[in-house]
């Protein structure tokens, strides 16, 4: 290091030369270049490299790490806030940054979100080591740095937005990555919005009107709509008409999810019977509330909450023997993208046994995601050795892109605000998650999405359900036949174990039977006839209307018990009138030529 040079000029200078080196065939390790960096720092540095060595695992320690490190260093050393401010506006450390809890940080104080966000949440962990590994890729080959300043909103809108503040007005950064909830994207995307700070919002739900009310704001995360198509595409394929919608009670769901699955259900003839809202982390409520759904006739369960809450749920479904023959759950991408993490959990996994899940589809061939897969697991481990699993999800993949998003829109412009901004609109890449490219502010919408099944220790890939009137299928090569059924994708394993599929519904427990009113004195007993059976004291009722009755029940996708209640002496405006005043749940009128018309004020 020569004297006065500054890190982020030394740094760069490093990484060409050990650029030009793999270039002519040489071997050379992100951690040969971290140990020759640590040898051969000007003496000033003495303490930060003894302190790192001391506290840190080399083997590990990524060079952004390392450079991160070295400048917070370099900075105390400087004397004046002129000179710091100087650093932080330099054009090669240009700075960005990320609201959400992303684990410790090392090297970057610590916060925690507790069980849903943060170093404690998978997801938390997976996106943390996402971003700093494209940051660490941007600077391998650019030659350029961009510092990763990482916030803690604990799980609170109101912190993110503070924190998103503090980012803008103190640390001067340039744009914000990660808002994974709307709760908090929203007001960060104010905050933003009011500095022209762009913000990257990788919430799932984002109103179509975010984006006129917030010019700053970018979806960068796919919308739910095509994802809901593919539930109402398994709910159709197996005849079910009704299902019974479990969520986890935030906006987001409110926002992005019930609009989307009720619209694309009643597209295939059905529809969602009860909707089902439960606190996030509520788990002493779990056992009250599906004691109140085993009660109805629907067996058709959509779950779309956070992983940390679907654990319990089915936990707590699996004691109440909901898990077992005739029950149907499914699970959106917000858990089934995840259940990798909890395949080495037996508790966790054989309460899933039969659920079957609907998870965003990413290609795992390539050399760029094998090589992002190889150092992604490296990391993960090296950082959270607890885990069972290292391998990298959906949200790891779509914050790595938006992250490199950004790093890609700042190597193209010195300038920030509007100009950054129109910079990220035009990105056109493929990334890890899929195409990476934004019309009106959001990003392309996923059209593709893998349908898993969990069975025994892990789970099973029966085959992929496409958007654009495709359908399901068992790959997705040129050759792949499409089909609106899953009966051409691999047998799918029920709760409970039977290879028949579940007829969706059940006797239930509190229903009453359905009352169906039927006139005692028609003049045309060929449609209807009332006969009283002295014998059984009981009312004998036939005739084409009731014949006609009973054939469409024998139809309905659920049971219907039923029972003919003959009115006697009254007209059949009075016998229609019965439904207002709740005497009658139905009423059977003979055919006639001639119609009467009732109407009730």
């Amino acid at each position: 290091m020569k004297d006065g040079e500054s890190v982020t000029s030394y740094c760069a200078r490093t990484m060409e030369i050990s650029n030009k080196m793999r270039f002519h065939g040489e071997k050379m390790e992100d951690v040969t270049i971290v140990e020759k960096i640590l040898r051969s720092l000007a003496p000033t540095f003495d303490y930060v490299v003894c302190s790192i060595e001391e506290s840190k695992d080399i083997d590990a320690f990524s060079l952004y790490e390392l450079q991160s490190s070295l400048l917070v260093h370099e900075q105390k050393m400087n004397q004046s806030s002129t000179s710091e401010e100087q650093a932080l506006k330099a054009s090669t450390s240009t700075h960005f940054s990320n609201t959400r809890g992303r684990g410790r940080g090392r090297g970057r104080g610590r916060g925690d979100r507790g069980n849903r966000d943060g170093s404690s949440s998978r997801i938390g962990k997976e996106e943390k080591v996402a971003m700093e590994m494209a940051i660490d890729d941007f600077f391998n080959y650019n030659n350029q740095s961009l510092i990763l300043q990482l916030k803690y909103s604990q799980g609170e809108p109101i912190k993110a937005a503070l924190a998103a503040t503090d980012l803008i007005n103190t640390q001067r950064v340039q744009a914000i990555v990660g808002p994974r909830t709307w709760e908090e994207a929203s007001l960060v995307a104010e905050v933003g919005s009011q500095s022209n700070v762009p913000v990257l919002s990788l919430a799932d739900p984002t109103p179509p009107w975010a984006t006129k009310r917030w010019p700053f704001l970018i979806q960068a995360s796919p919308s739910q709509q095509a994802q809901m198509k593919a539930v109402a595409a398994i709910v159709q394929s197996w005849g079910w008409r009704r299902v019974i919608l479990i969520y986890e009670d935030t906006d987001s769901a409110a926002i992005g999810v019930i609009p989307h699955l009720s619209d694309a259900l009643q597209e295939v003839a059905a529809e969602i019977s009860h909707f089902v809202a439960i606190p996030p982390l509520a788990s002493s409520s779990l056992s009250e509330e599906l004691e109140k759904l085993k009660r109805q006739q629907c067996r058709v369960f959509v779950v779309h909450s956070s992983l940390p809450l679907s654990l319990p749920l089915f936990e707590t479904a699996k004691k109440m023997k909901m898990m077992e023959k005739d029950y149907v759950w499914i699970t959106t991408d917000s858990t089934a993208s995840l259940v990798h993490s909890i395949i080495n959990k037996a508790t966790a996994i054989s309460s899933m046994q039969g659920v079957l899940g609907v998870m965003s589809y990413f290609p795992e061939t390539g050399p760029q995601f094998q090589d992002f897969h190889t150092r992604f697991r490296r990391k993960l481990s090296a950082e959270h050795p607890e885990e069972d699993n290292y391998e990298p999800g959906i949200f790891a993949l779509q914050t790595y892109d938006a992250t490199r998003a950004v790093a890609l829109a700042m190597v193209e412009t010195n300038e920030s605000g509007q100009q950054l901004f129109d910079k990220i609109l035009l990105t056109d890449f493929n990334g890890l998650s899929g195409k990476i490219q934004f019309t009106e502010q959001k990003l392309a919408p996923g059209n593709m999405f893998l349908i898993i099944n969990v069975i025994g220790k892990s789970y099973g890939e029966l085959g992929f359900w496409s958007d654009g009137g495709l359908g399901f299928s068992e790959s997705i090569d040129e050759g792949a036949i499409y089909n609106a059924s899953m009966e051409n994708l691999s047998q799918v394993f029920w709760p409970g174990g039977p290879r028949t599929s579940p007829r969706g519904w059940t006797l239930s427990t509190i229903s009453g039977r359905l009352r169906v009113g039927v006139p005692n004195d028609s003049y045309y007993s060929r449609f209807v006839k009332v006969e009283y059976d002295y014998s059984t004291n009981n009312y004998s009722v036939t005739g084409f209307s009731i014949d006609l009755f009973r054939e469409t029940v024998k139809l309905l996708p659920y049971y219907l018990p039923y029972d003919f209640i003959p009115f006697n002496n009254g007209t059949y405006d009075a016998l229609v009138q019965q439904i207002q005043l709740k005497v009658r749940d139905h009423l059977l009128i003979r055919f006639s030529y001639s119609i009467n018309y009732y109407s009730h004020e």
